[in-house]
């Protein structure tokens, strides 16, 4: 049975928070407090499979025609089996419903994205990204993370 993708609701903060948290001591991805979850809950989803969670991720609307893939993670035991792309077609799909043509992501997981349509591009042409959220981190002036771009048509 194939995972399932919906809107995240507030009976899956605690699992949303556990998932980021994971990835957040890795240093891998940025960590969301339970009221930053709540706060931005309508922008989450989930993957569903079976009952159980096993994926989220979110949209950030950055500007008028720009929003980030963050907080894109897969608990372990279900990576590889298509459940990322899955995601980042649904939330490809949450974009477009918004008429919003530029979706970008800062990873390290750069051919997952190319995999699903992105190119690479220069982190300096998203001033949005980095005046809401960069300037929080503690890898500001050493971010190691790829831009990626992909422009809806």
């Amino acid at each position: 049975m194939p995972a399932v993708c919906r809107k995240a609701t507030t009976d899956d903060i605690e699992t949303l928070y556990e998932l980021i948290k994971g990835y957040a001591e890795k240093g891998i991805m940025l960590p969301r407090s339970r009221e930053m979850l709540v706060d931005q809950l309508e922008w989450f989803i989930v993957a569903e499979l079976e009952g159980d969670i096993v994926g989220c991720g979110s949209l950030c609307r950055l500007g008028q025609d720009l929003v980030e893939i963050r907080s894109l993670g897969i608990s372990d035991g279900h990576k590889g089996q298509g459940i990322g792309s899955k995601m980042v077609d649904y939330l490809i799909e949450e974009a477009r419903q918004l008429d919003i043509p530029k979706v970008m992501a800062l990873t390290y997981e750069v051919n997952f994205f190319q995999k699903n349509g992105f190119e690479v591009v220069q982190k300096e042409i998203f001033p949005e990204k980095v005046w809401k959220d960069c300037i929080h981190c503690k890898k500001l002036h050493c971010c190691d993370e790829i831009a990626v771009l992909k422009m809806l048509g």
